[in-house]
């Protein structure tokens, strides 16, 4: 295996990144070990449970089985980005108004599945939110609380636009 560092150019939440990486490490690992951002959990490392989601060119994606590689010139979206100015993201806002928040490990994946849902479709049908968290496992909140939350941040977020508009 090649120990030779590759250098990456990237979008990390609105600002612009170059890195030198292994080409053999996850992009979770580079998050976290690398640029601190532990807001991005580890768990299964199999790409089955979710906790380290983010959001990689619009698209909910687990990173611990995306290559560090695979995000040259991408634009990539972490837990920590969403908050903007000081003030939550609807989604996160939601979540805690709606007390789909227990132990908080698998949260922020939760968050940016449901964040990518809302940037492609913010009045999601029960169907489209099942099928977008269905690869995030919680085993503290309820799901219905889970699900709850999304659908108040369709609607915030809806509320939002038509009062730009």
């Amino acid at each position: 295996m090649s120990t030779d560092l590759i250098e990456l150019h990237f979008t990390l939440n609105g600002e612009r990144k170059t890195i030198e990486v292994k080409p053999y490490h996850t992009l979770a690992q580079v998050l976290r070990d690398q640029l601190d951002l532990t807001g991005t959990k580890l768990c299964c490392e199999e790409g089955e449970c979710g906790a380290c989601t983010v959001i990689l060119n619009e698209k909910a994606v687990t990173s611990c089985i995306v290559l560090a590689p695979e995000i040259n010139g991408c634009e990539l979206k972490t837990i920590e980005g969403l908050v903007q100015d000081g003030e939550l993201d609807p989604v996160q806002e939601a979540f805690i108004e709606k007390g789909a928040v227990q132990c908080g490990y698998c949260i922020p994946g939760m968050i940016m599945s449901a964040k990518a849902l809302l940037q492609e479709n913010n009045d999601p049908c029960e169907a489209d939110i099942r099928e977008a968290l269905a690869g995030n496992l919680c085993r503290c909140a309820g799901y219905y609380r889970i699900m709850d939350a999304v659908t108040a941040a369709g609607k915030q977020i809806r509320e939002a636009n038509a009062a730009k508009s």
